[in-house]
């Protein structure tokens, strides 16, 4: 009764931090409180006996759980056959029920943790967004990070840079979503999408070039009808189309654009291209969901 007594006290103690750091890994406050639930399910039955530092041992202990969670997660999209991922998922402006924010859902939205972020922390591996979020945001060492992970420290540390490019990219990557590119892309998807054979004509270049297609109306009977698939997104920072089978990127779309008509449409297939390739998945706005 006395360890258990121990063990309430400590949890209580650090409950605050294990909540932050469940809902900056899950982005989601339904799923941070079940991620702390369920990480007091795994303490209350653990042995506390070689236990010195409880905080550190607790935030590892939610971290395990969220790392599954955001693990099914993932495999749940790849299940889903010839699925497109999911719009990531606005994240709520409080943890608390009652909607109101308190200073700790201030704090978690204060540095950088806003819609922009959490879209491209959604893009991120489970590894790299455990990396990430432990390091960057609670300070965990990679030491810490590794035996969570299945890594060296070595290896959590190039996880979490990764990541770290991608968050950093995320200023540039807003600016280039709201370029005219991105709308020219946007309005030939959903041309394409739709049917529209005399939209996509308007969009092209009178010369324009599609795998060894040539000419706008060719080129707009190829794709009338089709992309029903694909997805706008930034990619290398630039607006393009990505189609993904079970989750992972197939094919990428790029377009060349001159005097706002697309002149090259290119499809790149090449599984090792595409995996190098920084890739930000973008929501519809609102001109095309009309």
């Amino acid at each position: 009764m006395i360890e258990q007594d121990w063990l309430s006290e400590r949890f209580a103690e650090h409950q605050d931090r294990l909540h932050a750091v469940a809902y900056r890994m899950l982005g989601s406050p339904g799923e941070a409180e079940d991620a702390v639930q369920e990480a007091w399910l795994r303490v209350s039955r653990a042995d506390t006996s070689q236990v010195e530092n409880p905080g550190g041992w607790l935030t590892t202990i939610v971290a395990r759980v969220c790392l599954n969670m955001l693990e099914a997660r993932r495999a749940r999209r790849e299940d889903a056959a010839g699925a497109l991922p999911p719009e990531p998922a606005t994240p709520q402006p409080s943890i608390h029920p009652n909607g109101q924010a308190g200073p700790e859902d201030e704090a978690l939205l204060a540095d950088s943790v806003g819609v922009a972020l959490m879209v491209v922390l959604d893009t991120l591996t489970p590894a790299e967004r455990l990396a990430f979020v432990l390091h960057d945001v609670f300070a965990v060492s990679f030491a810490e990070i590794g035996p969570i992970i299945d890594r060296s420290p070595a290896a959590a540390r190039q996880l979490a840079s990764r990541a770290r490019r991608r968050v950093q990219g995320t200023a540039e990557a807003s600016d280039a979503a709201q370029s005219a590119k991105r709308d020219i892309v946007e309005a030939f998807l959903a041309a394409a999408r739709g049917g529209d054979f005399t939209a996509l004509v308007e969009l092209l270049d009178p010369e324009a070039v599609a795998i060894e297609i040539r000419g706008a109306e060719a080129v707009a009977a190829f794709f009338a009808g089709r992309a029903q698939a694909a997805r706008l997104a930034l990619v290398d920072g630039v607006p393009a189309a990505v189609w993904s089978h079970r989750g992972r990127p197939k094919a990428v779309i790029t377009f060349t654009i001159h005097d706002e008509k697309i002149t090259c449409i290119a499809i790149d297939t090449d599984p090792d291209r595409l995996r190098d390739l920084d890739i930000v998945y973008l929501s519809a706005s609102d001109k095309e969901r009309r």
